[in-house]
């Protein structure tokens, strides 16, 4: 029995050292890696100070160009969309590591159904974040509501495990070429999309993440940030009611229908891009302008 016990302690012994040496040898990986995600992790963690963020999914990623929208409106942007982040906890969990050391003027969230409508699994997506752990209290609460938190909590190489491939070739390949403030601009395709983006379904709503959608929002509040919610274009039908902001627009139809500007149904090229922007950041810089960032009447600060 004893012999037992002390092979049993031998065996977690060596677990734990493994854990934690394969911990730290990741760590240093996602330190120094120039993947499309260890970058701008590294980045929100110690250096963002810019005035306007925006945040979400990889179709914020892909979409937004800073330097066309500060030139616009007259104010440093930073693009921290990440891909596959798609839904209002890791949202919620990049915001409450932002604001750790940082309150931008404004914040631009990039919206999307599953921002509030049930998923198979909802809390895949906050893993992208798990090299964050323990950073932040309130942006590791979003954890506890799965069984991820004992998991990064027990676990160095854990945290890691999300994107190690990702980190490890990041340390050979640099993918930040033509980066803009966070921005990665997608290559243009190899053939056209041929189909419409299907029409999206009607979803079962999740409390829950409608809790967090508000939590949110009442951060933002707290901190006098202003919020504004965008929605970008996909290859769809032009009366989509998920469209109906791009409705009465002129050029709807050319973001929404025409696939030489597309890399696919989801995406679109840096030359949209800069032409989405050109047609559509009058107005929310006449929005942004229109109303003191530094006031303290913040419940005018919402649309």
């Amino acid at each position: 029995m004893k012999k037992f016990l002390l092979s049993m302690l031998a065996i977690i012994c060596g677990l734990w050292a493994v854990d934690r040496t394969g911990g730290l040898a990741m760590k240093w990986v996602s330190e120094h890696s120039n993947d499309v995600l260890s970058p701008k992790l590294r980045y929100v963690r110690d250096s963002l100070h810019e005035d306007i963020v925006m945040m979400g999914a990889s179709r914020c990623h892909h979409h937004y160009v800073p330097s066309i929208i500060s030139d616009s409106v007259g104010m440093s942007v930073y693009n921290a969309g990440v891909g596959g982040a798609d839904n209002i906890y890791s949202h919620y969990i990049l915001l409450c590591h932002i604001l750790e050391h940082h309150r931008p003027k404004a914040v631009c969230l990039e919206v999307m159904p599953t921002d509030w409508c049930s998923q198979s699994d909802d809390f895949s997506a906050t893993a992208l974040f798990a090299p964050l752990f323990g950073r932040s209290r309130m942006a590791d609460s979003v954890y506890r509501l799965s069984d991820r938190y004992w998991r990064y909590k027990v676990s160095y190489l854990y945290r890691y495990n999300a994107k190690a491939p990702s980190n490890l070739w990041g340390l050979l390949l640099n993918r930040q070429k033509g980066g803009d403030n966070g921005y990665i601009p997608l290559p243009e395709p190899s053939r056209l999309p041929t189909e419409i983006a299907s029409e999206l379904p009607v979803c079962q709503t999740d409390s829950q993440k409608v809790t967090y959608l508000h939590r949110f929002i009442s951060l933002c509040r707290q901190h006098r940030i202003r919020l504004i919610f965008t929605v970008s274009p996909k290859f769809t039908k032009v009366d989509s009611c998920y469209y109906a902001p791009l409705k009465s627009r002129q050029m709807s139809r050319t973001f929404l229908s025409w696939t030489t500007i597309r890399k696919d149904s989801t995406w679109i090229v840096l030359v949209t891009s800069r032409m989405y922007h050109i047609c559509v950041t009058k107005e929310p810089a006449i929005s942004l302008q229109s109303f003191p960032l530094t006031s303290n009447n913040s419940s005018a600060t919402y649309e």
